[in-house]
This record gives C-alpha cells, structure tokens and sequence, in this order.
C-alpha cells in the first residue's frame, strides 16, 4: 500500500528553519525580508513572495520551509515581507503593490550585503528571480508587467496565482478578499482594479511559468487559465503547467510529490 502524502496545509503551521539573515528595504515594520543562503558557492537570487490572500494574518513564515528547501538547492532566497490588508493593517491598494516594487528592487544589494557580513559568497549578479504563490502569485504577475526598467526579474514562477482579479471577486475568493484589497467592487474601484490588473500590455521578453494545480479548492485552475488565454495574445514567453490531482498548498510544500515539478520549472527560468 503507498504511503501516504503528508498533509500539504501542515506548511501553514509547522515551523520552519530559521532564515541567516533578516533584511529591511524600508520604514515599516512590513518592510522586512527574510535571507537564507546557500550551503556552498553562489547561486541566483530568488525573491519569494508569499500568498494568503494579501490579508495580515498570513505571512512569510509559511514559506519558510519553501524557501529554506530552495537554498538547499543552491539558490539565494529572500521571503519578501509586504503590508497587507485587515484590521488596523495598512496593505491594500496601492500600499501593498508600492512595497513589492520597492522591496523586489531593493533586495538584490541588501542580500549581497548580507552574505557578505556573514562572510558567505552574494548571489550571481544577475537579475532575480521572483517566485509567487497564490495572491503572492498575482504580485509577482503583477510586478513583472509593472517592474521599473532597472529593476525588470530574471524570470517568473507563479504558483497557483489569483490572476484574475475581477473573477476572483466574482466568486468571492477567500470572503471578499479582493475587495479589502482594492477598496471596493470592479464597478466602484474600476481604476484601481486595472492597476492591479497581472495582465501584461506588451510582450515582457521575460520567461515566465505558471503552476496550477487541477484540484485547487482556494483558488480555481480557471483563473490562471483564462489569464494565461489572454496574456498569449501579447506575450508567447508566458507557459502555464496544469498539475492533475494536485491542490492548493502542495506546491509550496517540499514533502509533496508535485515539489519535483516547482523545481524543474523554476530550473527553466535561469539563462
């Protein structure tokens, strides 16, 4: 009898090792990252933001195990920290979108900076690359589409991502997690809706994959594909991987047998 899967929502709570470093790119008590180094010689940078429906009781802790699994593949990792949105929180439109730009473009010196107090060798000069998960997903999208032209990621890894904010509102994702981000409904908040749109307007150049699992209950395979259908008329470079059988939280959890495929398609992103 075939043993079974661990459960992928353990990563939610079981604590992680703890990261080599914490950076700070800014002011607020959000403006933090985690750092975790790999063991031997210099590998890419890899930011990763963290999903939860941008909502303040979820952060980068549970990531952790992600991140702390990919440094021991030889990548530098950092857990990006963002405002997020909730009670007294003060995420939301366009907080939490000005933390991801500044945070991405800040990183790869403070990591450089880090490795080097610690004296452990900075990541490979090179652009990072940024891997999202869930609403996590959607920023890093987002960023790639939006990114300063000094700033512009190596590649993108979306994993499971809300790429289509005005569906996601449609179905009620997460209790209106989409409307405590952006203020409002579409109708109401129509400008900052196609702010926050992930959808590139020209070809980014920029390779970028999508993980998608086909049982995912949190947030529905449909979204990344009607992005994926819509995004293709302007950029080719954009390749969604549709995983059977697999749901949510097994993408961002080591354990799972779907793990083996984040990490060939992250493989895929460095030139």
């Amino acid at each position: 009898m075939p043993a079974r899967e661990p459960d992928p929502r353990d990563v939610l709570v079981l604590p992680a090792p703890p990261p080599d470093a914490v950076v700070r790119y800014g002011p607020h008590a959000d403006h933090v990252a985690d750092v975790r180094l790999p063991s031997r010689g210099p590998g890419p940078l890899v930011v990763v933001i963290h999903g939860g429906f941008w909502r303040a009781e979820y952060d980068r802790a549970h990531t952790g195990h992600l991140a702390a699994a990919l440094a021991d593949l030889g990548y530098a990792v950092a857990q990006l920290e963002y405002r997020r949105t909730g009670a007294d929180a003060e995420g939301g439109w366009p907080a939490t979108f000005e933390d991801v730009v500044a945070g991405v473009g800040a990183l790869p010196a403070l990591v450089a900076a880090a490795a080097d107090a610690l004296g452990r060798p900075a990541p490979t000069a090179g652009p990072p690359i940024v891997v999202g998960h869930s609403a996590g997903g959607h920023l890093a999208l987002w960023y790639a589409a939006h990114a300063p032209s000094d700033a512009v990621p190596g590649g993108v890894l979306a994993l499971a991502p809300v790429a289509d904010l005005v569906e996601a509102h449609r179905l009620d994702l997460d209790g209106g997690a989409v409307e405590a981000l952006l203020g409002g409904d579409p109708t109401a908040r129509s400008a900052a809706y196609a702010a926050a749109d992930p959808l590139p307007s020209i070809s980014l150049r920029l390779p970028t994959v999508i993980l998608h699992g086909t049982t995912d209950a949190q947030v529905p395979i449909d979204l990344s594909r009607r992005f994926v259908a819509a995004a293709g008329t302007v950029d080719s470079q954009i390749t969604l991987l549709e995983l059977p059988e697999v749901g949510h939280f097994e993408l961002i959890d080591p354990r799972s047998a779907a793990w083996g495929k984040v990490t060939e398609a992250l493989r895929s992103l460095r030139r």
